[in-house]
């Protein structure tokens, strides 16, 4: 569509959109993650705004929208597939496997959350107290899922009306940044957009300096207010999941619609089944009603007709008609769906007895080797969003006379995967190979202290309180215990 037009198109025409373009070539449109270049900040004009609205709106938001509804265990083409007859069940069933992958990635790169240090004492405290005020690590965990399943992510630096400095996350299908059509490619604009009352679009867009306000009249963006800001730097953030920008889960969306197709399949044959057609072969003494209060008390009393004679004229029998299944073809199919899955996504699964039946942690980390590749990607590409943020940060503070002099990339992020660990068996190897641990280290193995230096203090303080009574010779009853004098 080349039409300026950006008027908002439905959630569920975008879903039957998407569906309609699969058909025709791709599951998704050929941009729909497509980064927006331009030579200078200059060209990008109300009218190249819009357009660039536009495109994102179409050509990257269903794709989007789609993923999420995936997350939200909400198949669009289980779900948007042709009706079965009216007398045959239709039964749609979506798994959960979408939330599971994306859940599980979350879990473990940031189920213990990233710890920023700086060498600097009075750094690391200034660090320390901008995490707290804008919930640092809820914030780094929900971004962290919406890469696994978007691709992509955003935040926002700000400082708020009592002088705070806030950073938020954005919504990924209402934003999108705008880089610089060079070799480093930086970022000159950050966008957000949303639709008023008015079914208009209201968009800010962000620069190095100051944000611009438009808003949608007619085919046409008009500027309502700028406002500057002393961040130095575009103040949104565009964090990736990998080179392509795409979702965990997203590889196996085919696995996971035919694995739903097949569970429903499954399911509507056992409900046909249980309706499937009576049949009643020969000629019978029989009546509907009779035949409908048999079968109610599930029993056929069937009596043959007979003929002048009294003998009965032929055969007769009752049997249901219904097509018949390859119930262990269908179930190998379904676990082979299963395996693919897990497989094609790195990720384990934890209900198979072969993994959860691991009782070696190294064998644990060979069940997780998979992701441990991805993993390495993975946070190289949130290191460099992160920096970038409390460069932000640092930049402000800078500008108000509250901390100089500190550079972003003296920074240090530390990730700790969230996995089950073997300490029994690592120890046992250590102390036998003659290794020997302080009690402070030992102390932050347990989870039965929450602060080894705080325990080693009250464990210094019971020593020194039992040992109060021994300072005092017990039989010491005021008389001398050195050596006398021979003449006293």
């Amino acid at each position: 569509m080349e039409s300026n037009n950006i008027s908002a198109i439905p959630r569920t025409e975008m879903g039957k959109a998407a569906l309609l373009y699969r058909k025709s070539k791709y599951r998704f449109h050929e941009n729909c993650n497509e980064v927006y270049e331009v030579l200078s900040l200059e060209e990008i004009t109300p009218e190249l705004l819009m357009d660039l609205i536009r495109k994102h709106h179409e050509e990257q938001a269903p794709r989007l929208n789609e993923l999420d509804d995936y997350y939200e265990v909400k198949n669009p083409t289980i779900y948007n597939r042709k009706d079965r007859e009216s007398h045959l069940a239709d039964v749609r069933l979506a798994h959960g496997f979408a939330r599971y992958i994306s859940s599980f990635i979350q879990g473990y790169l940031v189920g213990n959350p990233i710890k920023v240090k700086h060498q600097d004492p009075k750094v690391n405290e200034a660090i320390t107290l901008l995490n707290k005020m804008f919930k640092a690590d809820r914030l780094n965990s929900d971004l962290t899922l919406d890469l696994s399943i978007y691709g992509r992510a955003y935040d926002m630096t700000f400082r708020n009306s009592r002088d705070q400095d806030r950073v938020v996350k954005l919504d990924p299908l209402k934003t999108f940044v705008i880089y610089g059509d060079t070799v480093e490619r930086l970022p000159l604009a950050g966008i957000r957009y949303k639709l008023n009352r008015e079914e208009q679009y209201e968009i800010e867009m962000y620069t190095d300096r100051s944000v611009i306000y438009y808003v949608q009249a007619g085919d046409k963006l008009i500027e309502v207010k700028r406002q500057a800001h002393y961040f130095g730097e575009v103040p949104i953030t565009e964090y990736s999941n990998n080179r392509f920008r795409q979702g965990d889960f997203e590889p196996v969306l085919d696995q996971i619609d035919a694995y739903d197709a097949a569970e429903s399949d499954t399911s509507n044959y056992m409900t046909d089944l249980n309706n499937a057609m009576l049949v009643i072969i020969g000629n019978l003494k029989l009546d509907l009603t009779s035949a409908s209060q048999m079968k109610e008390k599930n029993t056929m009393l069937l009596i043959p007709a007979t003929d002048l004679e009294g003998q009965p004229i032929g055969n007769v029998d009752a049997k249901y008609i219904y097509k018949q299944y390859d119930v262990a073809g269908v179930e190998a199919y379904k676990s082979r769906l299963q395996n693919d899955i897990h497989r094609f996504t790195n990720t384990p699964d934890i209900t198979d007895e072969k993994f959860s039946g691991s009782s070696s942690g190294e064998s644990m980390k060979y069940k997780l080797f998979g992701l441990d590749q991805v993993r390495a990607d993975k946070e190289t590409r949130m290191i460099e969003g992160l920096s970038r943020r409390y460069r932000l940060l640092f930049n402000l503070k800078s500008t108000a006379q509250e901390l100089t002099g500190v550079d972003a990339n003296d920074l240090e992020f530390v990730f700790t995967p969230n996995i089950p660990r073997a300490f029994y068996e690592e120890l046992k190897a250590f102390s036998e190979a003659g290794g020997q641990l302080s009690q402070e280290t030992l102390l932050t193995l347990t989870a039965l202290v929450a602060d080894p230096l705080a325990e080693l203090e009250k464990l210094k303080d019971e020593k020194e309180e039992a040992n109060k009574g021994f300072e005092e010779d017990p039989f010491d009853l005021g008389v001398s215990h050195g050596h006398s004098d021979p003449e006293e």
